[in-house]
């Protein structure tokens, strides 16, 4: 499980102080970015950084997200990988601690994606052990 923290902005609450939709959305890009950007680039992995597209997006709400300048927790696991897709599943905690209510779970379809093909492509065997790796305790 990767572990990230994120705090939600003023501007991402809706008239009842809650983050809003779509904003809840990007926080939980916000909370894969540096796991499938940065820590893959200093693996050796930069083609993540290159190209992924989410195919498929689920989000349950099972409180608000309340908006206090605290960071929020969002632990991210592997749910599913297949030779040209990951899915990834989120529990988001209204708080920065594990003990912190989750408020939020989510789940994403992400696809490698060639920038320059503008086409799908594999992952490739270092990708797959590193999500592995990083995202499971006894991998997927």
């Amino acid at each position: 499980m990767y572990v990230a923290k994120v705090r939600p902005r003023w501007s991402d609450m809706d008239v009842f102080g809650h983050v809003n939709h779509a904003n809840m959305v990007t926080l939980l890009e916000e909370a894969r970015v540096p796991l499938l950007f940065d820590e893959a680039g200093r693996a050796g992995l930069a083609e993540f950084a290159k190209g992924m597209v989410v195919v498929k997006l689920a989000v349950d709400y099972r409180a608000p997200v309340v908006v206090d300048g605290q960071e929020i927790r969002v632990e991210i696991s592997l749910q599913d990988l297949k030779f040209a897709s990951l899915t990834l599943a989120y529990r988001v905690h209204d708080g920065p601690d594990a003990e912190s209510p989750v408020a939020v779970t989510a789940e994403t379809v992400l696809a490698p994606y060639d920038v320059t093909t503008n086409r799908p492509r594999r992952l490739t065997a270092e990708e797959r052990a590193f999500l592995q790796t990083r995202l499971t305790e006894a991998g997927a």
